[in-house]
């Protein structure tokens, strides 16, 4: 630690601890409410009324707090253990899938946050392991598992950051584009005119029918087809 952190941290030793828990808890709704831009040390200090020394104590850096605030959004998936026990590999990334998908979806702006770094926290290893584990059981070879862990995972983030930009002000800027399709020349783009209303397509069926693809693709590369 520098000595001037050494300094800030004696400075804050008079302040009521705040547990890590309640910190990661309010950087994510601070994410949630402003964007990721908006989290820094200072103004989570200031929501939580205290000051940048005691989050110090807990977080080395910046880096480190997104990290848990990614880890931590990870463990707000839920999942069925009994249902994907018995089910199939494809139900079993299905649900998983879908699960991620509805939380990062809640959680849009703090998804992007993703794109800082790869999760390595206890709960989005679990969902690694997990998604991994089905693969490997369902007769993928360890490199193929692999890669597909990772294209649906990305897959998944994607349509979230997407789902979460329709839900807040993307509405409008929807009806912008299909109005700006609908309006091009007939002309030079016939096919596209023609299918204008059709090209808006909701994040939620866009991911439905892309993770069919993905699936059916899955088991054509583990078959040899």
């Amino acid at each position: 630690m520098s000595e001037e952190m050494d300094q800030l941290v004696r400075r804050a030793a008079g302040r009521p601890p705040v547990p890590p828990d309640r910190i990661v808890a309010m950087a994510l709704q601070i994410v949630d409410e402003e964007g990721a831009e908006a989290l820094s040390m200072r103004a989570l200090a200031e929501r939580l009324g205290s000051g940048t020394a005691t989050l110090y104590r807990h977080f080395g850096n910046r880096a480190e707090l997104v990290a848990q605030v990614v880890d931590h959004m990870f463990g707000l998936v839920e999942l069925d253990d009994r249902e994907l026990a018995s089910a199939s590999w494809q139900q079993s990334l299905r649900a998983v899938a879908h699960a991620m998908f509805r939380t990062l979806g809640r959680h849009g702006n703090a998804a992007r946050l993703l794109a800082e770094q790869i999760p390595v926290g206890p709960h989005a290893m679990a969902l690694r392991e997990r998604c991994v584990a089905v693969l490997l059981k369902a007769g993928f070879e360890a490199s193929l598992a692999t890669r597909a862990y990772v294209t649906l995972a990305r897959y998944v983030c994607g349509l979230a950051i997407q789902l979460n930009h329709e839900n807040g002000a993307g509405g409008r800027r929807n009806e912008e584009s299909v109005a700006a399709l609908r309006g091009v020349d007939p002309a030079q783009f016939p096919v596209v005119h023609s299918i204008a209303e059709a090209l808006s397509v909701p994040a939620e069926e866009v991911f439905s029918f892309g993770l069919d693809l993905i699936l059916r693709g899955l088991g054509a590369f583990r078959d040899g087809v």
